[in-house]
């Protein structure tokens, strides 16, 4: 039985480069990261309670970042980190063409989902994960008073549609820049 494999050109080896090269390209080492809290910022300037940073690892996600060289090419899903301060919350949101997957490394969340008139909640641990398939809104907020919450993220795609929010909520009129 013969399977066909698509091959994304990340995924050859130039042939300007040697192993050693091509393959550490493809390293994200913790200590060239950086939290970056302007990733969504229009949310935080509209509301604080808003204010999240993301560290890329694979790919831009779907925070409206168009481009990251400091990041390993993404062909079928991003990976990043997202810090949530105490208090703060990612406002519901949908994603149409995407699967996002969380899984908490530090701290707690509460996440919330909405889908056709139904809603529900749980509370997301250390080393807990949920996926959440497309087309079912989301959002999260960390109950916490003094702890961040730390948590990885991934997106089932290598460049998703930036997410909607619910047409009644406030950050749907936001225009992004």
């Amino acid at each position: 039985m013969t399977t066909k494999t698509e091959t994304f050109e990340s995924w050859v080896q130039p042939e300007d480069q040697n192993l050693e090269q091509w393959i550490s390209s493809r390293i994200a080492r913790f200590e060239t990261r950086k939290y970056d809290f302007d990733a969504l910022k229009f949310q935080a300037d509209y509301d604080p309670k808003y204010r999240r940073a993301q560290m890329r690892y694979m790919g831009t996600g779907a925070t409206g970042v168009a481009k990251d060289n400091n990041t390993v090419p993404a062909e079928n899903f991003t990976f990043s980190t997202m810090v949530l301060p105490p208090q703060c919350e990612g406002p519901l949101h949908i994603h149409h063409d995407v699967e996002e997957v969380f899984f908490m490394l530090r701290g707690e969340i509460d996440l919330f989902i909405e889908h056709n008139g139904e809603k529900f909640s749980t509370r997301l641990k250390e080393r807990d994960l949920i996926s959440i398939p497309p087309g079912i809104y989301r959002g999260l907020y960390n109950p916490n008073q003094h702890e961040e919450a730390l948590m990885c993220v991934m997106l089932g795609t290598g460049k998703p549609t930036i997410p909607n929010y619910p047409p009644e909520h406030p950050l749907s009129k936001i225009k992004r820049t």
